[in-house]
């Protein structure tokens, strides 16, 4: 009997982008970005200043609308309302004069429209201080950290309530050679369960790590080859 082979099961899709567009002041962000992202990707997100990086991470989190086109979440084959996503915002997007604690900011990673309530003390928070080593800063205030103390706060954030997707936006910013070899360690420890995309400059060990590669400059690019730092050094 002749074999018959079986057909690979589809990873699902988690966000689709079709067809994108993305206006500011008349001015052209995005142009014509077809994207899907599917579940277990690990995808690294480069291009230069003013490209669109960080506008395309807010349309995936719909913290902006698209001026055409559609951003959709999914559940199977079905549109879904939401996702359980964590995002790392660039850091100079927070104000560290605001009068709230490390272990604050941390739970504040919990808080959603069914649970708008959270304990500074849920074991989650101590497990996530661990992880980003800030247990003897937990009730400092974020005004008296470093940079690179800040950087990690807020990727505790992004980590303490177990997130399917975990968005970052320049995570290596700030972080010195230790805690940037860390930050390596747990993204390989979520990979299996966790889809991540993360924008960088810094693509030298993330490369290596990561299961699709985007450029962004306006529109998108799908990079295939082994370096992908310029476009044009793509296949």
């Amino acid at each position: 009997m002749p074999h018959t082979p079986t057909d690979t099961p589809k990873t699902p899709t988690l966000i689709r982008l079709t067809d994108v567009e993305f206006r500011r002041e008349n001015r052209l962000i995005l142009s014509q970005v077809n994207l899907s992202v599917n579940r277990g990707d690990f995808m690294a997100v480069t291009g230069p200043n003013g490209g669109g990086k960080t506008t395309l991470l807010r349309l995936m989190l719909r913290l902006a609308r698209p001026t055409g086109g559609s951003v959709e979440y999914l559940d199977g084959d079905t549109s879904a309302r939401s996702l359980h996503i964590g995002y790392l915002p660039q850091k100079n997007m927070i104000d560290s004069r605001f009068p709230i604690s490390v272990r604050e900011v941390i739970a504040s990673g919990l808080m959603n429209g069914s649970n708008p309530k959270i304990s500074p003390t849920d074991p989650r928070v101590e497990e996530t201080l661990r992880l980003i080593e800030l247990e003897s800063h937990a009730s400092n205030p974020i005004g008296a950290l470093s940079g690179g103390q800040l950087q990690r706060v807020l990727l505790g954030r992004a980590l303490v309530s177990g997130p399917a997707v975990l968005i970052l936006d320049e995570p290596l910013s700030y972080l010195d050679s230790y805690f940037e070899e860390r930050l390596y360690e747990i993204l390989a420890g979520l990979r299996e369960h966790t889809t991540i995309i993360l924008v960088s400059h810094q693509m030298s060990r993330i490369e290596s790590m990561a299961s699709r590669h985007i450029i962004v400059d306006h529109n998108i690019h799908e990079c295939h080859g082994t370096h992908h730092f310029v476009p044009c050094d793509c296949d």
